[in-house]
C-alpha cells in the first residue's frame, strides 16, 4: 500500500485516524505554509456544554511562513486552562486515569513549536491505539509520487460527511443523550480505551467500503 501524505494536527479528530488506520507509512507535511482556522492548532472535545472548541495559542500572525517555524504562546496559561477543561469534561470518563498522566507529560513538555507538540501528541496517539507505524516528515514542499496525497482534505471548515474517509461507530460519551461524532481522538480514547483502535478501524469508511 502506498503512503500517506498529510498535514499536522492538534490531537486529530477520529476521522484524521481513519486515514491513518490504512496506512503503514505516513509522512507528516513539514514544509508547508501555516494554514489559520484550521486543525493544526486546534481540537474538539465533548463538555457539560456540548462540543466545545481548544486552540493552542501561537505567539504572532502567522501569514506565509513554515509550519515549522510556529510558535507557541506561553504568555497565556493554556496548558493549566486547557487541562483543567479536560479534568472537567473526562474525570468520570471510564479511561481517563489510565491515560491522563501521558497526555499531563506531552501537555507540560515546554516545545517551543506548534509542529513539534504536535510530533510528541501523535506519537503519544499512536502508542494508545497500539499502532506501529512508521512516521517521517516530507523532505520538501511539492508534487508528490508513490503517495495518496491528502494534504488539506480534512477541513475544519466543512463536515466530515462531505468527505469519504469516516463513518462513525457510536459509544457511550460522558455528556449527553445524542452522539456528537468525529471530536478529538481524546473523546474516544477516554471513553473506550483499548476498543478506541477497533472502532477506529471500523469507522474507517474506505476499509468499509472495500
Amino acid at each position: 500500500m502506498s503512503e500517506l501524505l498529510i498535514e499536522t494536527h492538534f490531537l486529530p479528530c477520529v476521522e484524521y485516524f481513519c486515514t491513518l488506520a490504512l496506512y503503514d507509512n505516513v509522512v507528516i507535511e513539514g514544509h508547508e505554509h501555516f494554514v489559520k482556522q484550521s486543525y493544526r492548532n486546534r481540537c474538539h472535545i465533548l463538555t457539560a456544554h456540548g462540543a466545545d472548541r481548544f486552540s493552542v495559542p501561537l505567539t504572532a500572525k502567522h501569514g506565509k511562513v513554515s509550519i515549522r517555524s510556529v510558535q507557541i504562546d506561553y504568555g497565556y496559561r493554556w496548558q493549566t486552562n486547557f487541562w483543567r477543561t479536560l479534568h472537567s469534561a473526562y474525570a468520570n470518563s471510564p479511561y481517563f486515569e489510565h491515560y491522563k498522566d501521558d497526555l499531563h507529560r506531552e501537555l507540560f513538555s515546554g516545545e517551543k513549536y506548534l509542529f513539534d507538540l504536535n510530533q510528541r501528541l501523535l506519537s503519544m496517539c499512536l502508542t494508545w491505539l497500539m499502532w506501529k507505524k512508521e512516521i517521517t516528515l516530507s523532505q520538501e514542499y511539492g508534487p508528490t509520487v508513490g503517495q495518496e496525497d491528502l494534504r488539506n482534505a480534512i477541513s475544519v471548515k466543512s463536515d466530515f460527511t462531505h468527505r469519504s474517509f469516516f463513518q462513525p461507530i457510536p459509544y457511550q460519551q460522558v455528556f449527553g443523550k445524542a452522539f456528537v461524532p468525529n471530536l478529538s481522538i481524546l473523546d474516544l480514547v477516554f471513553c473506550t480505551g483499548p476498543d478506541a483502535r477497533h472502532i477506529i478501524e471500523g469507522s474507517s469508511q474506505r476499509r468499509l467500503n472495500k
